[in-house]
Parts: C-alpha cells; sequence; structure tokens
C-alpha cells in the first residue's frame, strides 16, 4: 500500500509535468479574492445589518413581552390581593352587620317585652282600679238594700216604725258590722221571720 500512495504523486506530475496540481492558476485567484470580498461587503454591508436589526426587534419584541407579561402577572397579583381584601373587608363587615342585626334584635325583643309588661302592669292596674270601684258600688248598693231591708225586717219584729234615717243608718251599719264580725248567725235571722 505504501507502494501506491508514492506513485500517486509521481503519476500526477507525468500528467501536468511542469506545474503541481495544488497550486492554482493566479487569475484565477485574484478573481477569488475579489468576488470572495464583494460577497464579504455585501453580506457586511446589506445583509447582517438586516440580520442583526431583525434579531434586535425579535429580541426586543420577546424582551418587551416578557416584560409585559411580567406587568401583567404583578397587576393580577396585585388585583387578587385587592380583591382578597376587599373580600375580607366585606366579610368583617357582614359579621358586623349580622352582630348588629342580632345585638338590635335582642334590644328590640327587651323594649318589646318591658313594653308588653308595662302595658300589661298598667291592664291590671286599671282593671283592679275598676274592679275596686265595682266592689265599692256594690258593696254602698248592697247596704243600702240592706239596710232597706233590714229595716224593713226589724220594723216588722219591732213593730215600730224606722224610718228615721239617722235611726235607721246607725241600725244598718251596726248590723253589717256584726254580719262582718260573724255575730249574726243565719238562724237568728230565720228566728226573726219565724216570730214575725
Amino acid at each position: 500500500m505504501l507502494n501506491l500512495v508514492a506513485a500517486l504523486p509521481s503519476a500526477a506530475m507525468a500528467a501536468g509535468a511542469d506545474k503541481p496540481p495544488l497550486i492554482p492558476h493566479i487569475p484565477e485567484l485574484i478573481f477569488g479574492f475579489v468576488m470572495l470580498a464583494i460577497v464579504y461587503f455585501v453580506v457586511a454591508k446589506k445583509v447582517v445589518p438586516n440580520i442583526e436589526r431583525a434579531y434586535e426587534e425579535r429580541r426586543a419584541a420577546i424582551e418587551g413581552g416578557m416584560k409585559q407579561a411580567e406587568e401583567a402577572q404583578a397587576a393580577a397579583e396585585a388585583a387578587l390581593q385587592s380583591y382578597e381584601a376587599q373580600l375580607a373587608e366585606a366579610r368583617s363587615e357582614a359579621n358586623a352587620i349580622r352582630e348588629q342585626a342580632r345585638e338590635d334584635g335582642a334590644s328590640i325583643i327587651a323594649e318589646m317585652r318591658n313594653q308588653a309588661n308595662a302595658e300589661a302592669a298598667r291592664i291590671t292596674e286599671s282593671a283592679k282600679r275598676q274592679i275596686e270601684a265595682e266592689r265599692s258600688q256594690a258593696v254602698l248598693s248592697l247596704r243600702q238594700e240592706v239596710g232597706a231591708m233590714s229595716t224593713a225586717l226589724a220594723s216588722k219584729i219591732v213593730g215600730e216604725s224606722l224610718e228615721d234615717e239617722v235611726r235607721q243608718k246607725g241600725i244598718v251599719d251596726r248590723f253589717l258590722a256584726e254580719l262582718e264580725a260573724g255575730d249574726i248567725r243565719p238562724e237568728k235571722v230565720d228566728a226573726a221571720r219565724i216570730d214575725e
């Protein structure tokens, strides 16, 4: 194999005996360098700035979008915190209102109870006064009737007229006092009627 590698350069020199195959022609080399310089100049002046500008615009858009996304996220978090704070405040206000309503309800119930008790006491007192007045009136009427009946009965028993009012009033009062004290028993009255 070594023989084959050594034979290759010698075969190439035999085909183009005066020039080595790896050295190019000078005009082709100059034309290649000029074309390379033109391509480099066009790429450096036209293509690279456009690519750089597009890259910068894209980077700015991405950074701006990220910045806007961060700002939007910060605004959303602030809005969420504000909402949670408002919600907590609304809950505390609702609890305060509920407690105030309970207190107001309890005070209204207590006030209504006091008014009802006062009204009941007033009605009871009024009824007692009315009953007392009716009782006094009934006692007075009963005294007059009992006095008239006892005077008539005593007149019949005694046989003399007891129409004198002073005497009649004294007899009636004494009779009622004895009746209230329990000294007069029904047998005495019945005996008086039997005697009549």
